[in-house]
């Protein structure tokens, strides 16, 4: 059974950092894309970044600059560095792994971790 599991969110201040690690474990196939999502109150889920098997790297333009999405040479954990946050960062953080099963991709998703940004 495939597990996709957040961790590493918290309460910072402005201006502060934190580091968010998903590890995919229990699945036979391999990953695809990584990416990470975020959902605030009151609003709909929104992608944040992504990294490809190959290293290819894309980011939302409100977090471009500020967030560093990485992915560990075992492609079994990514990570999501976030510098300068700001209060409208606050929201519950999602991981995605689309993982290759054949010509077909299967996605998986984590129950996600909150990260709140106070002013």
């Amino acid at each position: 059974q495939v597990q996709v599991v957040e961790s590493g969110g918290g309460l910072v201040q402005t201006g502060g950092s934190l580091r968010l690690s998903c590890v995919v474990s229990g699945s036979i196939f391999s990953v695809n894309v990584m990416g990470w999502y975020r959902q605030a109150p009151g609003k709909q889920r929104e992608w944040v970044a992504h990294i490809t098997s190959g290293g290819s790297t894309d980011y939302a333009d409100s977090v471009k600059g500020r967030f560093t999405i990485s992915l560990n040479n075992a492609q079994d954990t990514v990570y999501l560095q976030m510098n300068s946050l700001k209060p409208e960062d606050t929201a519950v953080y999602y991981c995605k792994a689309d993982m290759k099963a054949g010509t077909n991709i299967i996605a998986y998703w984590g129950q996600g971790t909150q990260v709140t940004v106070s002013s």
